[in-house]
């Protein structure tokens, strides 16, 4: 028997803003919110409620007192899967997103970027879901 990736878990300061903003990134929902910690995943398909199809991971983000200090050793890369990638940054830029340097080449074929709470994560430009 082998384990499943079920879930990803974020600390961070403010979980219901983080939530938001990677719903909107995702477009996923809050699918459970208590005491400190949210949790979102893929919404339910239209009609049944089910969620159809592999169910990705979902994110939790929980309420921690400390704030982020050094480059995330993990962090999550997305695929636009209904534009290009400089379409997909502007869009994450308007969301609250920030560019970032954190030694990636001109020549690297992704962009990477800040969520609200300094995360980085990668806007990818080949792969589609």
């Amino acid at each position: 028997m082998t384990s499943r990736f079920t879930e990803l878990a974020v600390d961070c300061s403010d979980p219901d803003g983080l939530a938001g903003f990677w719903c909107a990134v995702l477009d996923y929902e809050v699918l459970d919110k208590h005491e400190g910690v949210v949790t979102v995943g893929p919404k339910a398909s239209p009609g049944d409620g089910s969620r159809s199809g592999p169910v990705p991971p979902v994110i939790t983000f929980a309420r921690v007192p400390e704030g982020k200090t050094v480059k995330n050793r993990l962090h999550i890369d997305v695929s636009p899967s209904d534009r290009d990638q400089a379409a997909e940054v502007d869009r994450l830029l308007g969301l609250g997103a920030r560019r970032t340097d954190v030694g990636q080449g001109a020549d690297d074929s992704w962009v990477v970027l800040l969520d609200p709470e300094d995360h980085e994560f990668c806007v990818l430009a080949g792969r589609r879901p």
